[in-house]
């Protein structure tokens, strides 16, 4: 259910309620994400360019680590050739079409996409929405930081649109 507010109060109440909704733990929760675990990948196929250090996976891709989930047509994984064994050997993971990123909590959506892995940094460009319990967020691009759960949201030509979810009647 919606609720719609008016004037002023209604500016006040979308900020403290994008406040609660998206900032305390960034866009989607992750504040307990460990990079460092292992990277799983399944795909229908893989190509790779050993001398590029590149691996390519296509077709119905889905990929793990922990509890967080990351899914596209196509995945372009870049590696380390020399990675210690104490060292991720992957660096950059970009997705392309039907991007989907999920937490236990949260969703994200877009039309690509980057995870940089070294810096814990997520980003969706094209139709991006963001959903949570909370609220929908719709843009053009979107950035999460992994690891201190900073996130910036942005329109390109359009304006970034909030849809906020209200508390059901038996929440104080």
């Amino acid at each position: 259910m919606i609720t719609l507010l008016r004037g002023t109060s209604f500016v006040a109440s979308a900020y403290l309620m994008l406040a609660s909704a998206w900032a305390q733990d960034g866009i989607l929760d992750t504040s307990r994400h460990d990079s460092s675990l292992p990277i799983e990948i399944a795909a229908d196929s893989m190509e790779v360019e050993q001398s590029a250090q590149i691996a390519t996976f296509l077709g119905a891709v889905d990929v793990k680590q922990g509890d967080l989930t990351l899914r596209s047509d196509t995945l372009i994984v870049h590696y380390r050739d020399n990675a210690d064994a104490n060292d991720n050997a992957i660096h950059l993971i970009e997705v392309i079409g039907n991007v989907f990123f999920a937490t236990p909590n949260e969703t994200a959506q877009g039309d690509s996409g980057t995870y940089n892995v070294d810096n814990a940094v997520i980003t969706l460009i094209g139709n991006v929405v963001l959903t949570n319990s909370d609220a929908v967020m719709r843009g053009d691009a979107a950035t999460m930081n992994l690891e201190t759960g900073q996130s910036q949201v942005t329109g390109e030509g359009d304006r970034v649109n909030v849809l906020f979810n209200a508390p059901s009647s038996d929440e104080p």
